[in-house]
């Protein structure tokens, strides 16, 4: 795990070691081991790099790194787990070099010269943001990986191009210009976060998962309209696994998920330094944690944290579970004055607007890991590809019944839920506690009876799923000057042909909300700890996997995941899993009336607001109050704004 940096301008009078240095500075966090960069002084490119070694601890896995016959330079941010394997093809096809060491950067070099790019691209199984300069050509490629688990900035501002694996990278840069993309701000306010290909930056995007783009910079007005393309389309796994479904018995489909996802995560344990896993005490990291430890000869080293709200705390459940598996188990309490410590260094860890609010007991549980290892495994992606958010359950039980209902008779029905304030709602529902069944989520039960109503009066798929997926509904009459761009939910023709909506939306949302929240919250919040992350379960074979077994594998009789719970219970007892869904929340909403207040308070003042320019007002300070009075809970709204606020303040 490592960053990368570098620019380009042909006629640039700039000390550019002095720039490049400071560039990586700013990324250092990201590979505090080592620092270099690498300049073509003939046509005015530099390559930065920030090393945290992970394999090959030897000066022969420094970079940039030159292929050994000279012809290309890389920069490259990840892992590549079959470097291995792809070494033994080369040797096999008399393809491999003299080898200098045992790196993966080597070996992704030796790939280049021997197959072309492409071709080692799609040979790759890994996480990664490539940058590789070839001086015969005069070509720079950037790449990222299938799923976008390494990130990557690039942009051209006049005669400059920029790329860096953070936007603090680019700023470093003194020609750099940080003016604000308005309607990227809109997206913040609908997604709490900027999905890809937009960035708060103009003329900056992230390269796209999946997608590589070639620039040829002996033409620049060329290389300035070079669009990025796909070497790997989400979609089509999704139409090619729905087309040749498995087939086989449900203990079948167990045996092929456990046998895949073992080899997935044996390949993903290899490190040269220590490592171990996250462990919430759910279904995802429970089952990573429980076929890392079936393949280790010592325990594994499992991390937590907990609250001492009981509404929000697995703690006491992965520590039974650490204790059945037989993991080295070490948790943390988290306390509203460590959220409050953390949210200071909110907007330079994200260094974009960045507003799911469990990016804090997030960095708290990677700053725990970095303690005790180099390394983390986590089981985000189990949701996404295998049926486990509740909204999938909303499909079945509402969208289905409700779009055959009348719309006099839905708007009927959405007048009454919301004829309760979402505060009536929760008291009810705790009076009523003790004859619900245990097995339903009562948490914020306000809450979803307004969102319920919400969705009632919807007649397409597509406007139900952006319903369910938005903070804000109409972010671009809150955000001055600004128009909301498309995006892969907006745009229709994005979305892949399914047998179900439920498969539709477990699509979507592993292209959006996976890749543009979860995925940058973890590496944001790990890299902000000199901590790798790995996430074995979105290796793309588990993906292409996944999307062969039928709906019914994974949503059975109102139970998302089950296909994935069938594996973990092979290692774990059913009766330390069974709960329900708690996710990785924080009490925001208390503490927005309480500790956070003041700060809360300064940032959202209505003359601030109006000298911005930003934010029209009134809408702001209308849910604000509301939410204060602690009749109705805007949370989730009110953060988008104070996490723009927080992050234009460092500006």
């Amino acid at each position: 795990m490592c960053g990368v940096n570098g620019f380009f301008n042909a006629h640039t009078t700039i000390p550019v070691q002095n720039v490049i240095a400071q560039m990586n500075a700013a990324i250092d966090h990201r590979g505090p081991d080592a620092g270099d960069a690498w300049l073509d002084e003939n046509i005015g490119l530099v390559l930065g790099h920030q090393r945290l070694a992970i394999q090959d601890l030897s000066p022969a896995g420094a970079q940039p790194m030159h292929s050994a016959c000279g012809r290309y330079v890389l920069a490259f941010n990840g892992e590549i787990y079959n470097h291995l394997q792809l070494r033994e093809q080369l040797m096999i096809e008399g393809h491999a070099p003299a080898w200098r060491g045992h790196s993966d950067t080597e070996t992704m070099l030796a790939c280049f010269v021997a197959w072309g790019i492409e071709k080692t691209l799609q040979a790759m199984v890994g996480m990664f943001a490539i940058v590789l300069w070839d001086r015969q050509q005069k070509v720079l490629t950037l790449a990222r990986d299938r799923m976008g688990e390494k990130p990557l900035y690039w942009g051209w501002q006049g005669q400059s191009l920029y790329f860096s694996s953070e936007l603090k990278g680019l700023k470093a840069h003194p020609s750099f210009k940080t003016d604000i993309n308005r309607d990227a701000i809109t997206l913040l306010l609908r997604h709490n976060c900027i999905p890809a290909p937009y960035s708060i930056y103009q003329g900056i995007e992230k390269l796209r998962p999946g997608h590589w783009v070639q620039l040829p910079l002996s033409d620049i007005q060329q290389a300035k309209t070079a669009q990025s393309k796909a070497y790997w389309r989400f979609n089509d796994i999704v139409e090619a696994g729905l087309a040749d479904p498995f087939t086989g018995s449900p203990e079948q489909a167990v045996d092929a998920l456990e046998s895949a996802l073992m080899q997935s995560i044996g390949g993903q344990m290899q490190s040269d330094v220590p490592l171990g896993a996250f462990l919430s005490g759910g279904i995802d990291s429970s089952t990573v944690v429980a076929l890392m430890q079936a393949q280790s000869s010592r325990p594994v080293k499992t991390f937590t944290i907990g609250f001492d709200d009981a509404g929000y705390n697995e703690a006491t459940h992965a520590k039974a579970i650490a204790k059945h598996i037989g993991t080295e188990h070490t948790e943390m309490y988290m306390r509203p004055e460590d959220a409050l410590a953390v949210i200071p260094k909110l907007s330079s860890i994200y260094c974009e607007p960045f507003s799911d609010s469990s990016q804090i007991p997030t960095f708290l549980v990677n700053q725990l890991a970095h303690q005790h290892v180099t390394v983390a495994l986590s089981g985000d992606g189990g949701d996404e590809l295998f049926g486990g958010y509740n909204r999938y359950l909303m499909a079945q039980q509402v969208w289905s019944k409700s779009r055959k209902l009348p719309r006099p008779m839905r708007q009927l029905a959405a007048v009454s839920l919301t004829a309760l304030s979402p505060k009536s709602w929760d008291t009810l529902v705790n009076t009523l506690s003790p004859v619900i069944p245990k097995r339903l989520n009562l948490r914020t039960p306000g809450d979803k009876a307004h969102k319920l109503a919400g969705v009632l009066n919807i007649d397409s798929e597509q406007a139900f799923y952006q319903n369910l997926t938005s903070h804000w509904q109409d972010p671009a009459q809150l955000v001055i000057g600004a128009q909301e761009p498309a995006t892969l939910i907006s745009d229709s023709s994005c979305w892949p042909t399914t047998d179900s909506f439920q498969h539709a939306m477990m699509a979507m949302d592993a292209q959006t909300y996976m890749t543009d929240d979860i995925l940058v919250k973890v590496d944001r919040a790990a890299m902000a700890n000199s901590l790798e992350t790995r996430v074995p379960m979105l290796d793309h074979r588990i993906a292409e996997l996944a999307w062969r077994m039928p709906l019914d594998y994974k949503i059975r009789n109102g139970e998302g995941k089950w296909l994935l719970k069938q594996v973990l219970y092979r290692h774990v007892p059913r009766e330390l899993i069974e709960r329900p869904k708690m996710g990785f929340g924080i009490p925001l909403h208390d503490w927005l009336r309480g500790s956070l207040r003041d700060w809360a308070e300064a940032l959202l003042d209505r003359n601030l607001l109006q000298q911005q320019g930003y934010f029209n007002p009134a809408p702001i300070r209308k849910i604000w109050n509301e939410h204060l009075s602690g009749v109705f809970n805007h949370q989730h709204q009110l953060w988008d704004i104070l996490m723009f606020q927080a992050w234009l303040e460092t500006q």
